[in-house]
Order: structure tokens, then sequence, then C-alpha cells
């Protein structure tokens, strides 16, 4: 029934043949497909010349670039380099027999971290000053020795020698602690305090000792030897004291050139004209 239905459909596609449909890309749409393909390998050729120019300009290679090395102990770095951004690192040295340089145009700071980024030391170097900041300084030799150390309780010198050569000496504003203050050979040494008093102290004792020379006290007012408990020695072959005041002299002795030691009350030393007995009592208003 179907075929009785439709027999005209059948009589049309025999008496016309089988058709030929074409696939694919045609016209305008055609050279604009072969423009992009060509512009594609224009550009792919263009990017691989490009890449092999800065390989060759940067010095690619497999162990590095350039002038940086990568090695098994890290990064090795030769010539001269900048760095303008943070530099971490564990370790930095230069090359074996070479000196390790750190220039700027400002000033170079080296900071050390905890584990929260708190900065624990620093060590500025810049165009006027160099500075530390750490809870402790200290400075040692090859083998251990200390010889400087600073903190906020004292500051220690570990050297067997401290010099101090500037012209105007060394100025202390307060108390000084040493065993021994000395001057170099054939140096003099001056202990002095222009406005103030100069005190020496030592629970067992001072000793002052001028060895190839003269020792020298001045004072403007008053010079003064006390001993609460002991005693004051002058042990030299002469003793001159040239400026004691004289008593009254007669005319009898007004020729002769010996005199009498005489102490006052008061401990004050004259001279009186020496005669037959002692001629203290008669000088005795010199202690006035």
């Amino acid at each position: 029934m179907p075929q009785e239905q439709y027999p005209h459909r059948s009589t049309m596609q025999t008496s016309e043949g089988p058709q030929v449909y074409k696939v694919g890309i045609y016209g305008w749409r055609k050279r604009c497909l072969y423009f992009f393909v060509l512009l594609l390998m224009i550009l792919i050729l263009v990017n691989l010349a490009m890449t092999i120019w800065i390989l060759k300009v940067m010095n690619f290679t497999i162990d590095g670039m350039g002038n940086l090395r990568i090695t098994e102990k890290g990064l090795k770095l030769e010539g001269d380099s900048e760095f303008l951004k943070p530099l971490y690192a564990k370790e930095i040295r230069s090359r074996p027999g070479n000196p390790l340089y750190f220039q700027s145009a400002r000033n170079v700071t080296v900071n050390i971290l905890n584990e929260k980024t708190k900065v624990l030391t620093r060590l500025v170097t810049g165009p006027q000053a160099v500075e530390a900041h750490s809870q402790k300084f200290e400075v040692k030799t090859l083998s251990g020795k200390l010889l400087f150390s600073a903190d906020d309780n004292e500051v220690v010198v570990g050297a067997e020698r401290l010099r101090v050569l500037g012209a105007e000496g060394t100025v202390f504003p307060k108390s000084i602690e040493t065993p021994n203050v000395r001057a170099d050979p054939f140096k003099e040494l001056r202990l002095e305090s222009p406005t103030r008093a100069l005190v020496m102290e030592a629970p067992k004792g001072i000793e002052i000792n001028a060895e190839a020379g003269s020792l020298k006290a001045t004072c403007r007012t008053e010079l003064r030897l006390e001993s609460k408990d002991g005693e004051i020695t002058l042990n030299s072959a002469k003793i001159k004291l040239p400026n004691l005041p004289q008593g009254s002299s007669s005319s009898a002795g007004s020729r002769q050139k010996i005199y009498e030691l005489c102490v006052c009350p008061n401990g004050r030393l004259f001279l009186s004209q020496a005669g037959s007995s002692s001629t203290c009592q008669i000088n005795t208003s010199v202690c006035l």
C-alpha cells in the first residue's frame, strides 16, 4: 500500500540520476585561510629568531646564564653585579684568592632577623658613619681572644695595652678603673682636670714612680699630704724647702746662713736663724 500511494516519487529519482555535492572552502574564505596560515608561519619564525637572539645575547648555557652559574653548592656569580631589590642568601663569599666588595650609592645595611622577621642585629654603613645596632658588640682575634666588647652595662678592652694617639688625650666624663696608667717610652704622662678635682683612690695604695726623671706636683692654693693611720715618709738624700718664711733676724747673726727649722702648733714650718740655743720661741709671730 505505501508504494501505491506515492508512485510518482520513485519515478522522479530514477529519471534525474544521483547528485554530487562538493565539500571544502572555496573563494575568499580559502584565500583568507591561506593568508592566516602564512601570517602564523611568519610569526613563528620571528619568535624563533628572537628566542635564538636572546639566548645568544644572554649567554644561556646548560650551566647557567651569562656570569651566573649553577653549581652543586649554589649559585656562582662572576664579575660585577647589581641588585635592585633585597637579596636573601644563607652565605655570600668571593672566589678563592679574590676580595669581596659591597658598593652602594647611599648605604649598605645588613639585618639579622628572627623567626618573626624582627630585626635582632643591624649593621649600617653610610656616608657619615658606620652604625651597629645589637645587644652586644665584640671584637676578637683569630684565636678567639677578646679584644673589645661593649653592651649596656660596660665596655671591656681585652688587649694588653690601650694606646690613645690623640693630641688632646682622652676625656673621661666619669670615673675610670685601671690597674696601670703608663705613658709610652720617652713620652710624658699627664693627668689633668681643667675645671674640677682629680681624685685617685685605691684600697691597697697608690704608687707614683718616675724611674728616669723627676716628679712634679703643682697647685694654686694648697697641696695636702694626709695619712689617717700611718705616716708620711720623705726618703731622700736632699730635701729642699726653698720658700719657707723666715723669722726676724738679729743684727748680730745677720751674716750667718744657718737656720733652724721650726714648727708652729698649727703645723706650719718656718725658718729661724740658728743661735747658741733654740730661737724658735723668739719668732712665734710667724705662726699667727
